[in-house]
């Protein structure tokens, strides 16, 4: 028996990208609005409780009121939005964050879809502070940059409109240090401070690209960029979309490019530095609108359904 999947908001960036890649599979029921009707709560409600899994593609307001429209206990919810991702009795979907993650998106209820920078940080830092190599009071930053269609439609629409699109190559922004991802990046690394965070678009389209730089020398176990490697590489040897390139290859960049893993749900770790001086610069390359957003909400909607994960999901070599 097919699941019937509901997409609230399938017109934006996330709930397009989503439908795009769930198009074919047969496993699938797809309950749909006309578009007169998207915005109507009682329209909505109706799709909501009749959907075995609802995935919330929404700003944030519309998202917590369209899980306030839910009445079916058997309606499970994916939301994409920033509203959920550290609320209480929500199971955090990046299933290898840590041991037993998997199992709580499986068996949950609610599951909030990660932000797309935090995945790659979350990546490389938990597991480097369970390990000891970093302290929990250690002071991070990540320097990171995404494509465009992070800002969704309307930086889309800056970017490629006909007349005077925007022409940057390189544009920070987030500069106050209060960017919305910030929270669950708190939450989820391990570390007991918030990271100094400072993203930046591109003038492409998607992919991107997170880097965290450490000084080794600093900390307390004055770790080498071979145990930093073999603490990652432990953490992600099962794992099938996580992947850590070999310390050999360091210095070899073209693979760390932001668009290297674009319409896959892969995402690569890279670690690079210098024994000498004591220094690394850590990389996490992947799909901001794949295992970034829309990848991400399709392999926690296959964990949830008990299906293999990686059910029409593309998967990259290293």
């Amino acid at each position: 028996m097919s699941a019937k999947i509901f997409i609230d908001g399938e017109v934006g960036t996330t709930g397009l990208q989503i439908r795009n890649r769930l198009e074919g599979r047969d496993d699938l029921q797809f309950l749909r609005l006309p578009e007169n009707l998207r915005k109507d709560a009682e329209a909505r409600a109706q799709m909501l409780n009749e959907a075995d899994i609802a995935i919330l593609c929404l700003p944030d307001a519309a998202a917590i009121e369209a899980v306030s429209l839910i009445e079916n206990r058997d309606t499970r919810v994916i939301d994409a939005s920033t509203a959920h991702r550290t609320a209480k009795g929500w199971a955090y979907g990046f299933a290898e964050m840590a041991p037993g993650q998997r199992a709580a998106i499986a068996s949950a209820k609610r599951v909030a879809n990660p932000g797309c920078y935090p995945q790659g940080y979350i990546a490389i830092m938990r597991p480097l502070v369970e390990a000891g190599l970093v302290p929990a009071t250690f002071p991070a930053t990540l320097n990171a940059i995404s494509g465009y269609s992070g800002g969704g439609k309307g930086m889309i629409g800056e970017y490629e409109r006909e007349e005077n699109p925007v022409d940057v190559p390189f544009w920070p922004y987030g500069l106050s240090l209060g960017h919305k991802h910030v929270p669950e990046m708190t939450a989820f690394a391990g570390l007991e401070h918030p990271p100094v965070f400072q993203p930046a678009v591109g003038k492409y389209a998607q992919g991107m690209i997170d880097a965290i730089p450490l000084n080794l020398w600093a900390l307390d176990k004055n770790p080498s960029l071979a145990d930093l490697h073999a603490c990652l590489s432990d953490r992600y040897a099962d794992e099938i979309f996580v992947k850590v390139a070999p310390l050999e290859t360091a210095g070899k960049l073209e693979a760390i490019t932001p668009e290297r893993l674009n319409g896959t749900n892969s995402l690569h770790i890279h670690v690079h530095g210098n024994d000498e001086t004591g220094q690394a610069v850590l990389f996490a390359v992947y799909d901001n609108l794949g295992k970034g957003a829309s990848g991400a909400a399709i392999q926690n909607m296959n964990i949830m359904m008990g299906i293999d994960e990686t059910t029409g999901l593309t998967v990259a070599s290293l």
